[in-house]
């Protein structure tokens, strides 16, 4: 992933995001940090362009981004297509769970990230 620029405002932003988890961004860290999901290597609220995405696999071009209850309002949804439009046009997949799916599914949601992570689909999936 090549390097851009990023303002120190949105690098400390991104740090202190990653001290202040949430239980199931919390969960699922535990299942794919230091490659422990079938070797795929992921790194947590990565500032990619305007945005900070919540876990990155660099290698498969993958983007998993976990959703409270917020995101179902009206005004979040036209944010999170904004974002998504954003981040496919530079190449990411996205994948998008609810914090219940993570509580409640931990494997599946991981089985489906590994699927994911396999396929050479250019599609968002959700």
């Amino acid at each position: 992933m090549p390097h851009d620029i990023v303002p120190k405002r949105r690098r400390s932003h991104a740090k202190s995001m990653r001290r202040a988890m949430t239980e199931a961004e919390l969960k699922l860290w535990n299942e794919i940090r230091a490659h422990r999901l079938m070797g795929l290597g992921f790194r947590r609220q990565v500032p990619i362009g305007p945005y900070i995405a919540d876990f990155v696999c660099s290698a498969h071009h993958l983007i998993v981004e976990i959703d409270g209850s917020h995101h179902g309002s009206p005004e979040q949804a036209a944010d999170d297509e904004r974002r998504t439009v954003y981040l496919k046009s530079c190449g990411w997949r996205i994948l998008r769970f609810w914090n219940d799916d993570i509580l409640r599914e931990i494997d599946g949601v991981c089985r489906h990230i590994v699927t994911v992570a396999g396929s050479k689909t250019e599609e968002i999936v959700q």
